[in-house]
């Protein structure tokens, strides 16, 4: 299967990786190919670097790994009939340029509308699914904390895009806590504030979440 990866920041990269080290043939889409040189040449030919355009034409399945301020702008350049139809994992959180307050980040959107929400609502032949919203780069890809797998929070409208994320998530080393329609994107999207509250306060960044269940 190839993945179409939208981003070439830290998490567009490591996700990237993760993804051709499972077996995927990856291209990322970014604005500055040469940015991406180091990171084509790292992981053989598997790998390629094109433009948002060119990244969603060649993906099965889209990722969206740019700052949620950008998400829009570059959908539109990924443009609406290449991602029409398909999976798009959201990774975007709506982080304000506004730095955080006593280590809590701020968001531009409100408790009653998510920015996954606003996507889908924008590109709506496209079928989103929110995940690895609620870690860090570091811990996106096999995940190890010497013990049960860590819990993603997944979320979407379409029930066949969501099964192809459980089982790239699967892959990855992740448990899987599917929390329905993309309304519930409202509820996992702060828990990259809550992610980042002892990191910004402690140093403390190698964590994850794990659900509970009796």
């Amino acid at each position: 299967m190839k993945i179409g990866v939208l981003g070439s920041g830290a998490v567009a990269k490591t996700l990237g990786s993760g993804f051709i080290k499972h077996g995927y043939e990856v291209m990322l889409g970014t604005g500055d190919k040469e940015k991406l040189s180091g990171w084509k040449s790292e992981n053989g030919e598997k790998a390629s670097v094109s433009s948002f355009e060119n990244a969603a034409k060649f993906g099965d399945i889209i990722v969206l790994a740019v700052k949620g301020s950008a998400a829009e702008s570059a959908l539109m350049l990924a443009g609406k009939d290449n991602i029409a139809g398909k999976t798009v994992i959201d990774v975007s959180n709506p982080i304000a340029d506004s730095a955080p307050v006593n280590g809590v980040l701020q968001f531009f959107t409100d408790q009653n509308k998510s920015l996954m929400e606003i996507l889908q609502n924008k590109f709506e032949r496209a079928n989103f699914v929110k995940a690895f919203s609620c870690v860090g780069a570091p811990l996106m890809v096999d995940p190890d904390f010497g013990g049960p797998k860590p819990t993603m929070f997944i979320a979407g409208n379409n029930e066949k895009a969501k099964g192809e994320v459980k089982t790239i998530l699967d892959v990855f080393g992740w448990e899987v806590e599917d929390l329905g329609f993309a309304e519930a994107a409202r509820a996992i999207e702060p828990l990259c504030i809550l992610w980042c509250i002892p990191g910004f306060r402690e140093n403390r960044w190698a964590h994850a979440f794990k659900l509970l269940k009796k």
